[in-house]
């Protein structure tokens, strides 16, 4: 009895692994999706939702994403999205929070396009395969692999803007994919842990991103606070803001999320002046635990397009349900 060959989808929507100089001369630009080399007895099937510069990514694309990935999860064994780099992290975790399939969901990209000599692309994608058909792979959540190294979509950031290791993000990579031959070997430091998933009904909500500087009076604030159906503000340290803002956030019925400008590490109600994250969550801003601005807004704007509460959003950060 013949085993059936590994089903594959390989989902395409644009960045630099798929960009070539633009022959009018006006840089790069996203144009033909890069093949999936040496992937042996694998039945291959690609999809080509849309062809964007990842910076021209939005929640609604990410939500077509989701919906394309439900539609094949009953007929592969694993999906690979190739993705422009800059905005790869949101769409990843914005999967990680939307998908509840088991198959395994690992997105790449590359630092270099196609024309350069050391174009990673191809290498990136060829990992991305073999872990999206890695029995271990299944349960994990969406994955990220760059440089063979296996991230969760959580924890995972961009760190530089041109290097090929452009992704970490404490605590580190989960896994790790090396090649030897045509053998893969793919290795996990960390086992899957349980994870909400949630079912918006739209993702049109309007959240955005305030970032804290020393001598900040709350400019901008008032503006963001009235035209957003919530607010995630990058704030300092463990998650604490100059005085001025402490009023501004108690006045505000909508839901504010703090999360830090620091590149890692938790927000900590701990400090009681005026500001302190302790006097901010008293004035009913959330902390948004260890998820960074942009990912603090993702769960957000998702969190209101189910039509939660500011005190239900509270509690699914409080708890880490993501």
């Amino acid at each position: 009895m013949s085993i059936p060959a590994p089903r594959l989808a390989v989902i395409h929507t644009g960045g630099t692994i798929a960009s070539r100089p633009s022959p009018d001369g006006r840089g790069l630009t996203p144009q033909q999706p890069p093949n999936l080399p040496g992937l042996e007895g694998v039945t291959v099937t690609d999809a080509q939702p849309f062809n964007l510069p990842s910076p021209h990514v939005t929640p609604a694309h990410m939500g077509q994403l989701a919906a394309l990935i439900r539609d094949l999860a009953d007929t592969h064994d694993g999906v690979v999205v190739t993705h422009g780099t800059d905005t790869l992290e949101e769409t990843a975790f914005a999967l990680h929070l939307l998908l509840d399939v088991p198959l395994p969901v690992v997105l790449t990209g590359s630092m270099r396009h196609a024309e350069e000599v050391s174009w990673d692309g191809p290498a990136n994608l060829l990992d991305a395969a073999h872990v999206a058909l890695h029995p271990s792979s299944r349960g994990r959540g969406p994955l990220v692999v760059i440089g063979g190294d296996i991230f969760d979509a959580r924890t995972v950031t961009k760190i530089h803007t041109t290097a090929v290791d452009a992704f970490g993000g404490y605590p580190g990579p989960i896994g790790r994919i090396d090649r030897e031959g045509t053998r893969a070997r793919v290795h996990y430091f960390a086992v899957p842990e349980p994870r909400a998933t949630y079912h918006p009904a739209h993702l049109e909500a309007k959240v955005e991103i305030l970032y804290a500087y020393a001598g900040w009076t709350g400019e901008g604030y008032a503006e963001a606070a009235a035209r957003a159906d919530g607010l995630v503000i990058a704030a300092l340290g463990t998650g604490n803001l100059p005085a001025e803002l402490l009023p501004l956030i108690r006045a505000t019925d909508k839901p504010v999320v703090i999360a830090t400008r620091t590149h890692a590490g938790p927000v900590l109600p701990v400090y009681g002046y005026a500001g302190g994250g302790a006097t901010l969550v008293e004035a009913g801003a959330i902390p948004a635990s260890f998820l960074n601005a942009h990912k603090a807004r993702l769960l957000l704007l998702i969190l209101l397009g189910q039509g939660l509460s500011r005190e239900q959003i509270a509690a699914v950060f409080d708890r880490d349900e993501f």
